[in-house]
């Protein structure tokens, strides 16, 4: 498998003591422990490591996701520097503070690795051959660079756009399902909780939509299902998923919003920063981790 050869690379790249940062045991407690703000976290950084390290870091990455997704992850690195910028370097943020750690050996039966820094956190899990990435997250502050009225740089512009346009093409009674409060939350509501169960409310039933507002959900979904590389999506029936907005629904005001279906659930959020800081997450409910496919390895089923 190509991710275990690269990760395997990836190790024989680094110095005696940035592998023992980068590895660490299949059952850690650390595997699970993820988090999206600036924080200690495991893993080798990609400060201070080698060209050919660097590159098997990003390479590996890659291998997860699909080509655009992978050019957002590297655009809210490199955001990094802007924040600083406007902070005045008082919290001393730069653009290589983000964590490669190896969960396991690469090409056993269970495996796992995680890229993580601030606006990213990106886990694979690796059970029997079957790959499962959860949880996804990645955000952005600034969610925006603009020169006068253009964008410059925004690296989640659909995942706003698209529901934004879904909820103002609703029918009054429809939106009044779908607006569960006026007013959005500060944050993704399941922060980096273990995700067990639905929301609610759910909001408006994908069956309940006209042909076109299907059609907006179904590309919003797509929006974040092909943030993954194409082998490992799986197929969906929009009508099954659900839709819920929370906020005023004009451009530049806080908001937030969720999908949830048939083991997943999305989380956007808009608030922060004067509407200017967006957080969003794919969980599986459940399964994260690779809960999935390792209950299906240990059951005799995959």
């Amino acid at each position: 498998m190509l991710m275990a050869e690269i990760a395997t690379q990836f190790l024989a790249c680094l110095t005696p003591e940035q592998r023992q940062k980068a590895a660490y045991e299949f059952g850690d407690p650390l595997r699970r422990r993820w988090t999206y703000v600036p924080a200690p976290r495991p893993g080798a950084s990609l400060l201070g490591l080698s060209r050919e390290a660097r590159k098997a870091a990003h390479r590996l990455l890659a291998t997860a996701l699909s080509r655009h997704a992978f050019a957002q992850v590297v655009t809210i690195m490199a955001l990094e520097e802007v924040l600083d910028l406007d902070e005045g370097g008082r919290r001393g943020r730069h653009s290589d503070d983000y964590h490669l750690a190896i969960f396991g050996r690469p090409g056993a039966e269970e495996w796992s690795w995680r890229f993580e820094g601030h606006h990213v956190s990106i886990t694979a899990t690796i059970a029997n051959g079957r790959v499962e990435v959860a949880p996804l997250f990645l955000g952005a502050h600034p969610a925006g660079v603009r020169h006068g009225e253009t964008a410059v740089v925004r690296p989640l512009p659909l995942e706003e756009e698209l529901a934004r346009a879904l909820v103002s093409e609703l029918s009054p009674a429809l939106r009044d399902q779908a607006v569960i409060a006026d007013v959005a939350p500060s944050d993704i509501l399941t922060g980096t909780s273990a995700v067990t169960a639905a929301l609610e409310p759910p909001g408006v039933r994908g069956g309940s939509l006209a042909s076109a507002q299907r059609d907006l959900l179904g590309r919003l979904l797509d929006v974040y299902l092909e943030r993954l590389a194409p082998s490992l999506r799986d197929p969906h029936d929009t009508a099954a998923f659900s839709f819920a907005w929370a906020g005023p629904i004009s451009a530049g005001a806080g908001h937030y919003y969720r999908i949830q279906g048939p083991g997943l659930l999305i989380e956007y959020d808009n608030t922060q920063d004067a509407a200017d800081h967006a957080h969003s997450v794919i969980r599986r409910p459940g399964a994260e981790f690779g809960a999935g496919p390792l209950a299906a390895h240990l059951s005799g089923e995959a």
